[in-house]
């Protein structure tokens, strides 16, 4: 007999909601504003607590985020503690973090909750805790490649949010923001929503399902859509970089046009705007992963581990090799 899930958390619902937030040091103060402001608006909108939310950290001391502030708790992490929802908040070091004794605690606290889901590197360990397996999910665009390879019971998806069955998971601070507006959404109505949204002048323009951005371009898609789908272009062509020619000829413009428009919006040319970007790419796979640096070349487009290694150092006055020591 198939298991039945509890009533989703999604749904019209004016009772209160006990929300469990989980946090680790290591993740974005953002990431934690996003999760909990919401909520906090909602229930000063509503005028009576609606979101019952309380922060925890696994063993009960303050959460550092990754600018060095604290994040005060109320106490440690129980499993056994009747929660409806659990939302785990994390961002690097979270593979230091998975133990068995806390995937075993997750799973459990899963279990009894009515979600449980992943804000940024948290999904690694929703993930891990085997809460994915069979479910669409989502985890931050730079972690995207990495995280299907680890998980592929998963069907990882490249939004912005994803809510399968009674799992969540979101791609960073943004996206969490988006999610819990369609918590609030999703239980009290749009009025209130619109009201949360207004307290933080937040204009919510994308959907769950638009792709997370390499490049967040903020206005500029409705200043000059011609960079935008130049940049867009560039983005979904990093390991194969396309010529500026081609960029040119897909975005409708010259050459010269084009880089007349990165020049007076962006201050460089296309070229070494690309060049960046792309070197950028790269820094995140050098500090953040072991993948060996031929493999990186490879996969920010590079012809030889020499050419890039050359670059990144141009770039970032120190060898791929060298940062890597750094970073330990």
């Amino acid at each position: 007999m198939a298991k039945t899930e509890k009533p989703s958390v999604f749904r019209v619902e004016r009772t209160r909601l006990d929300v469990t937030v989980l946090v680790f040091s290591g993740a974005s103060i953002m990431c934690v504003a996003s999760t909990i402001d919401p909520l906090r608006a909602a229930n000063r909108i509503a005028g009576e607590t609606l979101f019952d939310f309380r922060l925890v950290s696994v063993g009960g001391e303050p959460a550092i985020t990754t600018c060095g502030l604290p994040i005060a708790v109320s106490g440690r992490f129980d499993p056994a503690r009747p929660t409806d929802m659990i939302v785990v908040v994390a961002g690097f070091g979270t593979q230091g973090y998975a133990t068995a004794a806390f995937l075993q605690g997750l799973r459990k606290a899963a279990r009894s909750a009515r979600a449980c889901g992943g804000v940024e590197a948290g999904t690694w360990l929703v993930a891990r805790a085997r809460l994915l397996d069979g479910r669409a999910a989502t985890t931050h665009w730079e972690d995207m490649e990495d995280f299907s390879a680890a998980f592929p019971e998963t069907d990882v998806r490249p939004d912005r949010y994803v809510i399968d069955g009674p799992v969540f998971t979101c791609g960073g601070a943004s996206p969490a923001f988006d999610l819990m507006l369609h918590l609030v959404r999703s239980r009290l109505g749009m009025a209130v929503a619109l009201d949360v949204a207004s307290v933080f002048i937040y204009d919510q323009s994308r959907a769950a399902t638009d792709a997370q951005p390499l490049v967040s371009l903020g206005r500029l898609d409705g200043y000059d859509p011609r960079l935008a789908q130049a940049i867009r272009l560039m983005e979904s062509h990093i390991d194969q970089p396309l010529s500026i020619a081609a960029i040119a000829r897909r975005a409708g413009v010259t050459s010269r046009t084009l880089e007349s428009i990165f020049r007076s919006s962006i201050g460089e040319t296309p070229g070494a705007y690309y060049l960046r970007l792309r070197l950028t790419a790269a820094r995140k796979l050098v500090t953040d992963t072991r993948i060996a640096l031929a493999d990186i070349a490879e996969r920010t487009g590079f012809s030889s581990a020499s050419s890039f290694s050359r670059a990144f150092a141009r770039a970032f006055g120190k060898a791929p090799t060298a940062l890597r020591k750094v970073a330990g």
